[in-house]
């Protein structure tokens, strides 16, 4: 069986790509033609050139195939254009399911975010049925997951289109080599450069167990239901200090309230264009933390036996990573 994954020289589609491969598929990686493919050295598997803001080069891709991973995705919390964002986010992934349903694909899994999802706020875990509220997505990349996602299901009930949608958390661990947002926060904190804090949480979840999670939704996911692939919920501080402890470094101490942030955020966002530089901090990553980024992967536990590891465990894999591969020093 020929499975297509797309984003696999990515940190999570990676994951995805050894875990279907420790399971037998036989694997078929889109990649662009100028992608850093570190992440796939080693694995066997056929790597197929394309793009998805290209749809006419996704038919040869997915041909032949019985199953479809889309993993692939702009991950990023602020961008400079946003369009592009959108071009490849919400254009790519229906492009994506209709070459694969267009060539007949048996089941595809479609790789949202649990920032897709409603939220509630005050440390109570969202979920696959919690209320989705407009506000709830701000930014452009919670905005682009929201609306990517909201497409494939409405292929799904108008169409029949064959697939499963999982929401992974906020992944951590080994071959984050851009680093993601999270990825970046945790070997900023580990390097010492994270003093200080804001109140939030956030779900931390290992790359591995969310990769396996996509395996468990093709072979027991129902199609048309997304499921969500998180770990634990923990309080910013409480992450700061794990990295911290981890990688022997002094905790943050300082927690900033958001009206101390807010005009630091604004500067930074004004000369980041000016720059070229992506900023630390922006109004949006502001916006969000005032709801507490928790969720509960019940639903996946029960329907797939999905089963996430500590968060420690995830912290502990990043750190040695990324010491291992020269991103933090010993």
């Amino acid at each position: 069986m020929t499975t297509l994954v797309t984003g696999a020289t990515g940190f999570v589609g990676s994951a995805v790509a050894r875990v279907l491969a420790d399971r037998g598929h036989r694997l078929r990686l889109l990649v662009r033609p100028n992608s850093d493919r570190r992440n796939v050295a080693g694995l066997e598997a056929e790597l197929v050139e394309g793009d998805l803001t290209r749809p006419a080069s996704l038919d040869a891709a997915v041909a032949g195939c019985r199953y479809v991973f889309h993993v692939a995705a702009d991950y990023r919390v602020w961008v400079p254009n946003p369009d592009e964002m959108l071009k490849a986010n919400v254009d790519g992934a229906v492009a994506m399911m209709r070459a694969a349903a267009r060539t007949g694909v048996e089941r595809i899994v479609h790789t949202s975010s649990v920032a897709a999802l409603g939220q509630i706020g005050a440390g109570t875990p969202a979920d696959e049925v919690t209320p989705t509220d407009e506000a709830d997505f701000v930014g452009i990349y919670k905005r682009s997951k929201y609306m990517a996602e909201k497409a494939v299901l409405g292929m799904a009930r108008a169409e029949g289109l064959p697939v499963v949608v999982v929401n992974p958390a906020a992944p951590v661990g080994p071959r984050d080599i851009k680093p993601t947002p999270t990825g970046k926060m945790i070997l900023d904190a580990a390097s010492g450069r994270v003093p200080a804090y804001i109140d939030t949480g956030l779900n931390i979840v290992h790359v591995d167990d969310v990769a396996l999670g996509h395996a468990l939704a093709l072979e027991k996911g129902r199609v048309g239901e997304r499921y969500v692939l998180g770990g634990e919920n923990m309080l910013l501080k409480d992450i700061l200090t794990l990295v911290a402890e981890v990688a022997h470094r002094r905790p943050p101490a300082i927690r900033l309230p958001e009206a101390v942030v807010w005009p630091a955020a604004f500067v930074l966002e004004k000369l980041a264009p000016v720059l070229g530089i992506t900023p630390m901090m922006t109004r949006d990553h502001l916006k969000m933390a005032r709801k507490k980024m928790f969720y509960s992967s019940a639903k996946a536990m029960a329907e797939l036996g999905y089963q996430p590891r500590p968060a420690r465990l995830a912290v502990i894999d990043a750190v040695a990573w990324f010491r291992e591969n020269g991103m933090l020093k010993a």
